[in-house]
């Protein structure tokens, strides 16, 4: 595997490359839109509205005890960006190849691309919802949400979660060129993985036998974490905080072994 300094060496040579795919990508997502990046902080607001009364109200949905938009909205980000990010990572290689074709790129700087390029849609989703927990104190919900000095470990949470993503995006990458076929089945798999990730529901109604499959949820760990923070207040537990690391560097390495070793044979099936 690519020693970590070859790595920073290329993602410093082609620094320039990584903007314009990035650029790239915001003008394309953004093309003939009033509101432009504006959408990015109003979407967010729009989605909790809608879910608010389709969860709070339609289907009775509550967690006893706390604010359930803010329960549901921490859930709806997270999932939001690691479904996004690694949608976009998958096709990244086949969409380029025109370019890849033509002149030596490290290939693995398109997946990392398109995972940054939505993880800066991320960090601007956070504004409004810092901006919904900060209203729950002045009365929104019964329950307001918890303000404390936990909150310095959500950026470790929300950088293992990238670095998962990173890794999920490499091998999809990596299997898509030879499989076409993954992006359907892909799409499959999100949808139940999504149910099987307590976005809008509490992991507490589900019968004991089901409720240790979680713990096997990467996603599940990373959604948790964020909410003890924010809900109860409370640090996660060592063991959690190094699982979470752990998780993310096994997907990265398990990402990056396979997008290396196959990565030479690309130009044969694209």
């Amino acid at each position: 595997m690519m020693t970590l300094k070859r790595i920073f060496i290329n993602f410093k040579n082609y620094s320039y490359l990584m903007t314009q795919l990035i650029t790239r990508d915001f003008k394309r997502k953004y093309k003939r839109s009033v509101l432009g990046v504006v959408w990015s902080l109003l979407y967010p607001i729009l989605m909790m509205s809608v879910m608010a009364i389709v969860f709070s109200h339609m289907f009775r949905f509550s967690v006893e005890g706390i604010n359930y938009l803010v329960y549901l909205m921490t859930g709806i980000i997270m999932w939001s960006y690691f479904s996004e990010a690694s949608n976009a990572a998958m096709t990244s290689v086949v969409e380029n190849f025109a370019l890849i074709s033509k002149v030596y790129i490290p290939k693995y700087i398109f997946p990392v691309a398109k995972c940054l390029f939505v993880g800066i849609n991320f960090v601007l989703t956070l504004i409004p919802w810092l901006g919904l927990i900060i209203i729950t104190q002045f009365g929104l919900g019964t329950y307001p949400a918890n303000i404390n000095i936990y909150y310095l470990i959500l950026p470790y949470i929300f950088i293992c979660l990238f670095i998962f993503t990173i890794g999920m995006g490499l091998f999809l990458s990596c299997v898509s060129v030879f499989l076409r076929d993954v992006f359907y089945i892909y799409g499959i798999i999100l949808t139940i993985w999504n149910y099987f990730t307590p976005v809008f529901y509490s992991i507490e109604i589900l019968p004991p036998s089901l409720k240790k499959i979680f713990v096997f949820n990467p996603l599940y760990q990373y959604i948790t974490a964020a909410r003890q923070i924010v809900l109860y207040g409370k640090c996660p537990s060592l063991i959690t905080i190094v699982l979470l690391g752990i998780i993310s560097l096994a997907m990265l390495t398990i990402g990056g072994i396979v997008f290396k070793k196959n990565q030479d044979k690309f130009i044969y099936y694209i």
